[in-house]
């Protein structure tokens, strides 16, 4: 099913121009010139994306944008806006939208917003499922769990989320650290304000510092416009750093003195703009560690680490493992079609005896890989890969003791697997994409 684009502005060319831009994608694309026949195709429609003018006779961008979360929450409204209202434009993004197009469009950046803004809308969608699936007595927003270490996290974050407190997450890749975040967010007094995440070992070091404070035009090669900056787009609400660990040292010093200042400026910028966040941080390496090394500043993580929560590994609560696996059973047979009732008793052990090294993100690919290959109506042993059998992990180091020659070998496997996606090997072997390519550079592997 082709996914909706609904293109609102008043001036023909723009609408026309973007559709003959978009047609090569396999989008149903509709056109509406002003808010009043908008809304009216959301009667018929299910309206995945909506491209809007900021500035429309009768009901503007903004005020169309509110409407439609109301008639359907899941639509996700990107604002298109002339130069002259960039500063209008953030605060569209802080009542709720999505993100924004400057005039004269660029087709190109168009094109990637929606593809960036479908793949979110997905995993919220997924996410509410979820949500809606869980027993109470089991989950905490989206976190589940009836092990005594995640009932001690449920009230952590019950006692922490009300204040302004800056919380420290720690935990290895994939134990769902970006989920203890929102559930901060969401249990406190800014849950109507933003909640913005930056992943900042997904973005490269040059790229950071603009993406955390915005730039001004011209401020380097390729800003051809104002951009709006994290701390800027988060303001009143919650900004989460995942991964902080990466943060080079001259990005270190910034953030610290926004943290004690409230202020910042932008990449090539004079003014000061006043910001009034809270900050989650998180990491999986140890930052006492990287301080003692001198690559993380030490004042920094003092600052950060007012209230520390530690998630624990999979394999530190494997009471949770067969709770985890049927509420994922349950998720990807109703998004496939399936009918899986359950786990037979000798495989369900052998799931709880296996280390999982990935944690959550491991057990739940593994779950939804599961499914779409099932023919049969219950997981059972034949379904499970000789590595969850003998209860070894794939991260284990071999007979001889030859840790580097286990590692490459479980990074070339993943990427065979996945063709080459670097990304998808990355999230298999449960660490971030840059420490996969500095791996890559380690073991020469082409």
């Amino acid at each position: 099913m082709k996914p909706t684009i609904l293109i609102v502005d008043d001036e023909k060319n723009t609408r026309e121009g973007l559709k003959r831009g978009l047609l090569h994608n396999k989008y149903n694309l509709i056109l509406a010139e002003d808010g009043e026949e908008a809304l009216k195709i959301f009667d018929s429609e299910r309206v995945y994306i909506m491209l809007a003018d900021l500035k429309m006779p009768g009901i503007d961008g903004i005020q169309l944008m509110k409407k439609v979360r109301e008639i359907s929450p899941s639509t996700i409204t990107i604002i298109l806006t002339a130069h002259g209202s960039v500063e209008t434009a953030v605060n569209a993004m802080k009542e709720g939208a999505y993100d924004y197009v400057s005039k004269p469009i660029n087709l190109d950046e168009v094109d990637i917003l929606i593809k960036r803004a479908l793949s979110t809308q997905k995993m919220e969608l997924e996410n509410e499922r979820l949500k809606k699936q869980l027993d109470k007595q089991y989950g905490f927003e989206n976190i589940i769990g009836n092990s005594p270490q995640i009932k001690q996290i449920f009230e952590v974050i019950k006692q922490v989320a009300p204040t302004k407190a800056t919380v420290l997450i720690t935990g290895e890749s994939g134990t769902g650290k970006e989920l203890i975040a929102s559930a901060i967010h969401q249990h406190s007094m800014r849950k109507d304000k933003p909640f913005v995440d930056v992943h900042c070992a997904a973005l490269a070091e040059t790229l950071l510092e603009s993406e955390l404070f915005g730039h001004e035009k011209g401020a380097f090669t390729g800003a051809i416009q104002l951009k709006a900056g994290r701390f800027e787009v988060a303001d009143g609400g919650t900004l989460f750093l995942d991964e902080i660990s990466e943060m080079i040292p001259s990005t270190q010093v910034k953030l610290l003195r926004v943290l004690e200042m409230h202020k910042f400026q932008r990449v090539g910028g004079t003014k000061s703009i006043s910001t009034d966040i809270r900050l989650i941080a998180a990491t999986n390496k140890s930052l006492e560690h990287l301080v003692k090394e001198g690559k993380f500043r030490e004042d920094l993580y003092f600052r950060i680490n007012v209230v520390s929560i530690k998630v624990p590994s999979l394999r530190e609560r494997k009471d949770d493992i067969p709770l985890l696996a049927h509420t994922f059973i349950k998720e990807f047979c109703k998004e496939n079609g399936r009918k899986i009732v359950g786990i037979a008793p000798g495989a369900i052990q052998k799931m709880v005896n296996y280390p999982w090294p990935g944690n959550v993100r491991e057990l739940r690919n593994f779950i939804e890989s599961t499914v779409i290959l099932m023919n049969r109506d219950e997981i059972t042993l034949d379904d499970l890969p000789d590595y969850i059998k003998e209860g070894r992990s794939q991260m284990a180091v071999n007979e001889t003791g030859n840790l580097r020659d286990t590692e490459k070998n479980l990074i070339v496997e993943a990427l065979q697997k996945y063709n080459g996606n670097r990304t998808k090997a990355a999230e298999q072997i449960g660490i971030s994409r840059r420490t996969l390519h500095r791996k890559l550079h380690e073991y020469n592997i082409g």
